[in-house]
């Protein structure tokens, strides 16, 4: 039988039990009663200049992502992974020529591929001499666009065991061609500053860092350079190369700071910015980020990194419409809710493709707007 005391008790308890909810649990579902819905096509044909595929080099290939991509109005998709990450040069001159051979026999209009630096011989004395002989045929003999940095560079790249920094002397030759080649360098440095801050409760990619532990990065054991660090190689790079363009993927990692990100274009007239993985930040700042993209019209472009169809939708509604507290897509990225910045048609089309058609060669023109 049951005491008054004990019966108290298993209640609390029971209550307790109830009551609790994890933050990777709680996803209310709000009440809020404002006008909007999902965008699923883009209202412009768009061109996605931050794209990732490995298998582009057959025309089932190439048609099943055509059907995705005029499903949401991609005119033109850039894959940044031409060489992939495949050390072998030879493996990986033919992955790129097979690649680009594929989309000009099947669909030479709607994809543009990029080329890729494999820094893993950075220490040997003719590595320079032949990676900028290996860019040069890339471009001229074998019809990349421009050339993709990833951020292993800073992160990982080592010269007998030390890190390689992002504005290495031995690079600058390569910057350097890149400028004579009129091609444009998409570089990605670093990752969000948050990845460095403690792992606590004040943390705001907490989430992110829990479910993907391997992202979390540690300057004062000695093993990463700090994020400000690998910011400032990055800068050092734009600065000392001024007839090169660089894009600049994930904003720089400034979308959080808009005001910043304003003042670095200022100093580097050279540098253009895209929005790939970003747009969460753009979305919980909408009327601080309309501004910045009205002021920045000419240097920002359109880009999405993973390659999820669904997730687009995301992008179109904080871009194109004025809708109110509509979800983001993963909550790792954001816990918070999404609000639109309803651009001017002469802004999204700068975004969505004019951008990009100035400052990629080659692309075909005649599929939009003007």
């Amino acid at each position: 039988m049951l005491t008054i005391s004990s019966l108290q008790a298993q209640q609390i308890k029971i209550g307790d039990n109830a009551g609790t909810v994890t933050f990777e649990e709680y996803e209310p579902k709000s009440t809020l009663v404002v006008p909007g819905k999902p965008i699923t096509r883009a209202k412009f044909p768009f061109i996605d200049v931050h794209n990732h595929q490995w298998e582009m080099n057959s025309k089932e290939n190439l048609t099943k992502l055509i059907t995705e991509m005029d499903k949401m109005n991609m005119g033109l998709m850039v894959n940044l992974s031409g060489r992939g990450f495949n050390q072998d040069e030879a493996k990986s001159t033919a992955g790129l020529v097979d690649m680009i051979s594929a989309v000009k026999t099947n669909y030479p209009t709607r994809f543009a591929v990029f080329t890729n630096i494999d820094f893993s011989k950075i220490n040997e004395p003719d590595w320079t001499a032949k990676a900028v002989k290996t860019l040069e045929e890339d471009v001229k003999l074998r019809g990349a666009k421009g050339l993709k940095i990833y951020k292993s560079l800073g992160f990982s790249v080592k010269d007998n065991g030390k890190l390689v920094p992002v504005d290495d002397a031995r690079i600058d030759p390569i910057w350097a061609k890149a400028g004579e080649l009129g091609i444009p360098v998409l570089i990605h440095t670093a990752d969000p500053a948050s990845f460095w801050d403690p792992l606590n409760a004040q943390n705001e990619r907490w989430l992110e860092l829990k479910t993907h532990p391997g992202r979390k990065r540690d300057a004062a054991a000695g093993k990463d350079y700090s994020w400000e660090q690998l910011i400032e190689q990055q800068h050092n790079v734009f600065r000392k190369h001024p007839k090169t363009t660089f894009i600049n993927a994930h904003m720089g990692w400034y979308p959080n700071n808009l005001a910043k990100l304003d003042s670095l274009m200022d100093t580097f007239p050279n540098m253009y910015a895209e929005i790939g993985a970003v747009i969460a930040e753009l979305g919980r700042q909408p009327r601080m980020a309309k501004k910045f993209f009205e002021k920045r019209q000419d240097r920002i472009l359109f880009g999405k990194d993973s390659w999820v169809p669904d997730e687009y939708q995301t992008y179109f509604r904080v871009l194109e419409s004025e809708d109110e507290y509509f979800p983001y897509h993963k909550k790792y990225h954001a816990y918070w809710r999404m609000y639109g910045m309803g651009l001017s048609d002469e802004v999204l089309k700068k975004v969505y493709y004019k951008n990009a058609l100035k400052i990629i060669p080659g692309l075909d023109k005649s599929k939009f707007p003007k």
